[in-house]
């Protein structure tokens, strides 16, 4: 099988289900935001240096392959024998538990920090506002489609996990988070 299939030469894209639509449209922003994110995640793994916090990243990287194949799945094809996993309360779960696991392990935030330290750390601030920017589209979509809501949820406990395992990484290299100073103009 050939990897150009020349079908979405005219602009448009195949949904599961077969139905068409445009590449333009807001759930194939939505999705690709969420492809985008997991792109950056497979940058980050490169950079990390903690076996724990690459182990919990690869996690992420599965679950967000089949976000991408859930907002890929209109619901009317539901009524249909359908092989796509929907996110659930389960995967939202193992998120807040790998939330709660590693921001168990760091001193209480007192003040806003900026991104940066480690590489790996600064990978995973930026894969987080990329994860925001998927959340946004998400639910801009979920305003005009009927979409799994779960995702909504999922990516905004997403964010927050990459937001500690970027504090994660810089504690276990040894690098302070730098706290926000407020402009004095």
């Amino acid at each position: 099988m050939k990897i150009y299939t020349k079908t979405g030469d005219k602009g448009e894209t195949g949904l599961f289900g077969g139905k068409r639509v445009s590449k333009s449209a807001l759930r194939i922003s939505a999705f690709g935001t969420v492809d985008e994110l997991n792109a950056h995640l497979g940058l980050v793994s490169c950079a990390i240096v903690n076996p724990r916090v690459k182990e919990t990243v690869a996690k992420l990287q599965n679950l967000l392959f089949s976000v991408g194949a859930d907002l890929a799945s209109p619901f009317e094809i539901d009524s249909k024998p359908s092989p796509i996993k929907r996110i659930s309360d389960s995967s939202i779960e193992m998120v807040e538990k790998e939330i709660d696991f590693f921001d168990g392990q760091l001193a209480q935030l007192q003040n806003f920090i900026l991104p940066g330290g480690t590489e790996s750390a600064s990978r995973l601030h930026v894969a987080r506002a990329v994860c925001r920017r998927a959340e946004r589209e998400v639910v801009l979509l979920s305003q005009q489609e009927e979409i799994n809501q779960k995702i909504v949820i999922f990516l905004n406990r997403i964010s927050d996990l990459l937001f500690v395992l970027s504090r994660f990484e810089n504690k276990s290299a040894d690098i302070p988070d730098t706290p926000w100073e407020k402009s004095q103009e």
